[in-house]
């Protein structure tokens, strides 16, 4: 099941988004990302794994902005391996 949060605030919307995601953890996923305008242009950060993997990547590399969105996801496709 996927989850999508968005927001527009008059801050830093990752911290937003990010708890947005927390809640959203319930419904199962396997990648998480988040994407926000900084500067005119388009910052995203996106990880497979739980929602602490975006985070610790996000603390490693952060990113800001006050318009942004934010997804879980579940895959679509297999991967397989020969």
């Amino acid at each position: 099941m996927c989850g999508i949060v968005g927001v527009v605030a008059e801050r830093n919307s990752v911290p937003i988004l990010m708890e947005g995601l927390r809640r959203l953890e319930y419904r199962g996923y396997d990648s998480a990302g988040v994407a926000v305008l900084q500067n005119g242009r388009v910052a995203r950060q996106r990880t497979v794994g739980k929602v602490n993997a975006l985070q610790e990547a996000l603390d490693a590399a952060p990113i800001t902005g006050y318009v942004g969105i934010a997804h879980t996801r579940w895959a679509t496709h297999v991967i397989t391996t020969t």
